[in-house]
């Protein structure tokens, strides 16, 4: 009886133990949700308002005026972050393809991977003032291109850390067949192993797209801003990010305005990469 009796207590001690920290989980998710929500409210009340075909097609207004749109900074915006996709989505699933595919039993690359590991989580601005003392102060002044070169550093690790997991998981008898047929590597890992995991690889390019797309820190370094509409990234440009930035501090009250609107812009879009992320992922 005695060892019965130990062995109720031991089970409701574990019960008592699980739904402790399972309530304390709970209220740590619902503490953190609470904000997420609240700022999420806090953007659309105050940025709906604002929104307007204006903010699109129009250029700044001068300092103080109401008006004007925030033209140049979406064209910026889109540039600057097009052409870091340009640079660091090739870089990063080539990365990925030589840890899996060519690096898996080789020290280097298991280095390598390693320090791409410990990238992914590298604060924006120190890759934002490594490529102003690399690009911007030798030029010696802003422009687009360098900021473009910060995002892809940031979106790269996520890239191809995520490329080489998702080759991972790809059988390797599917590649002992291919071999078996006569293909060669290289056909192999086009054919083989790239088109099993084409899935998660774009599930992860999405995923490092949304990571770079609000971000201030390394723009202010490199892109720096601009007031007029540019095309041309070897000049300095303007980027949503940056511009909210500076409106947001301004001390005018049409600038705070358009600052909201840009930032709900801004929220739905990243919202969407991930969402788009999640549904391919899913799918899977």
């Amino acid at each position: 009886m005695g060892g019965k009796g130990s062995l109720e207590r031991a089970v409701k001690l574990r019960k008592l133990k699980s739904t402790f920290f399972l309530s304390l989980s709970f209220l740590t998710a619902l503490y953190g949700l609470f904000w997420l929500f609240w700022i999420l409210f806090d953007v659309f009340s105050k940025g709906l308002p604002n929104l307007s075909l204006e903010l699109f097609i129009k250029d700044p207004a001068p300092p103080g005026e109401e008006g004007g749109g925030l033209r140049h900074a979406f064209i910026g915006h889109a540039i600057v972050t097009s052409l870091a996709v340009l640079i660091g989505v090739p870089v990063g699933i080539a990365a990925g393809v030589f840890f899996t595919e060519y690096g898996r039993f080789s020290k280097l690359a298991e280095f390598l991977r390693t320090v791409t590991d410990s990238l992914v989580s590298l604060p924006s601005i120190i890759v934002g003032t490594l490529v102003y003392a690399l690009l911007v102060k030798p030029v010696g002044h802003f422009y687009g291109l360098s900021g473009s070169v910060a995002l892809a550093l940031l979106m790269l690790p996520v890239i191809a850390v995520t490329t080489a997991q998702m080759l991972k998981l790809v059988p390797d008898s599917l590649r002992e067949a291919a071999y078996a047929l006569g293909a060669y590597r290289w056909q192999v890992i086009k054919d083989v192993s790239l088109a099993a995991a084409k899935r998660g690889i774009l599930t992860g390019v999405i995923l490092g797209i949304a990571r770079i797309t609000g971000e201030t820190a390394p723009l202010l370094f490199t892109s720096f801003n601009n007031f007029f509409t540019t095309f041309n990234p070897l000049e300095p440009m303007a980027t949503l990010t940056v511009t909210i930035f500076i409106y947001a501090t301004g001390p005018y009250e049409e600038w705070h305005a358009q600052a909201w609107a840009a930032a709900l812009v801004l929220t739905l879009g990243t919202l969407a990469f991930f969402v788009l992320a999640k549904t391919l992922l899913r799918r899977g």
